[in-house]
């Protein structure tokens, strides 16, 4: 009888120390996650301008990350060519789920007016580039850093630049009712 209480007392034990070397690589794997995904942060600050480790939306940063030096075509909506709409359209629908439209004036018509000094993570900023009317369009990512499809391709610019602050417009935020309105498309479609 002592034969068997040991035997089950060691096959318990045997579990255990088994189950306990189970756990310790997933702590080491969760590190490791957490390590590259700072390290990732650290890299797009860099890239970017921008202080990542404020940020709440990592998405955004890596799909700005992985667009940046796609050639720009005019009309064009594909990783061959895009300009900035497009870009804008296709950010705003892999990132925030949202079907905005195509052109930079019809997308303004679909934001709230937000002055520059208001500008957070995500609003749109348009720009009057040699027109009267709105011809431009990026995505504000912070300190006063935007990405969009230039003339020179796919890029991070700030508004600072003395191209970029003389042809600025506004910014401009979803419209909530807008994005209440898409959220309910979106889950009919679903069902």
């Amino acid at each position: 009888m002592k034969k068997i209480t040991i035997v089950i007392a060691l096959f318990f034990s045997v579990l255990a120390v088994q189950a306990q070397t189970k756990i310790s690589p997933n702590s080491a794997d969760d590190k490791n996650t957490d390590d590259q995904e700072s390290l990732a942060k650290d890299y797009l600050s860099q890239i970017m301008g921008v202080a990542l480790s404020a940020t709440s939306n990592m998405k955004l940063f890596h799909f700005v990350y992985d667009w940046i030096g796609t050639p720009y075509r005019f009309g064009g909506s594909s990783r061959k060519g895009i300009d900035c709409s497009a870009f804008t359209k296709e950010l705003y629908s892999q990132v925030f789920n949202m079907d905005i439209q195509r052109n930079s004036r019809d997308i303004f018509s679909m934001v709230t007016p937000v002055g520059r000094d208001d500008l957070q993570e995500g609003d749109l900023v348009f720009f009057k580039i040699h027109s009267r009317r709105i011809s431009h369009v990026g995505i504000y990512l912070g300190n006063n850093r935007f990405a969009h499809a230039s003339s020179r391709g796919v890029a991070i610019n700030s508004l600072d630049d003395a191209y970029y602050s003389r042809y600025f417009y506004r910014g401009g935020r979803m419209l909530e009712s807008f994005k209440e309105e898409l959220q309910k498309e979106d889950e009919s479609n679903k069902k």
